[in-house]
């Protein structure tokens, strides 16, 4: 698919399989990095994000991809991305574009204030999360590689019920993805 995006603001688009499809001058001029060395690659491996404390956010099973191709409004997320000149903290707005089975995602970056907002504190590492019996049976089993839908036929639940799970636990532990949580989870001794 070839796609070209015409906005004054920074954005690049990535299809289903996270492959950048297109990428802006704008999103050259901010970055570093330009359109031909960005598309064609998987969105995760160029942007690089990370959170505030070097979490990776960006990774081939992005959750934020998964929940906008579902059709889930995203809110905004700040992040650090990869520059030509090192990091930078931005944030990501995402846009997700449906068509008769076809989907087209857009990020578009924009600058974010230098220090983390105070408004959350950040989670207590000391204090042990409290996760259900049932949610730390669908943390085991994302833990090991097992998707949602597979989680749900062998835990006899309906798949929304196990996207329910596994988001009250990224809530709990204070992760941005399924893959954080199980490394949380990992270091706090829950698995």
């Amino acid at each position: 698919m070839e796609c070209r995006l015409a906005s004054a603001a920074p954005v690049f688009a990535f299809d289903e399989t996270l492959t950048i499809v297109a990428w802006n001058e704008s999103a050259g001029a901010l970055t570093g990095i330009d359109a031909a060395e960005a598309v064609g690659r998987p969105c995760w491996e160029v942007v690089g994000g990370q959170d505030d404390g070097g979490g990776m956010l960006c990774h081939q099973h992005c959750s934020r991809a998964r929940l906008a191709r579902e059709g889930w409004p995203l809110a905004a997320q700040e992040m650090h991305i990869r520059c030509a000149e090192g990091r930078r903290r931005v944030v990501l707005d995402t846009i997700a574009a449906l068509d008769d089975g076809r989907a087209l995602f857009l990020h578009v970056i924009r600058d974010a204030p230098q220090s983390p907002p105070t408004e959350k504190p950040p989670p207590d590492l000391g204090r042990l999360p409290h996760l259900t019996p049932r949610q730390l049976d669908v943390l085991r089993l994302l833990a090991e590689g097992i998707p949602a839908r597979a989680i749900a036929v062998r835990l006899g639940l309906s798949e929304p019920t196990v996207r329910n799970h596994i988001r009250a636990t990224l809530l709990e532990l204070g992760a941005h993805s399924q893959l954080e949580a199980v490394f949380r989870a990992r270091c706090r001794g829950l698995l």
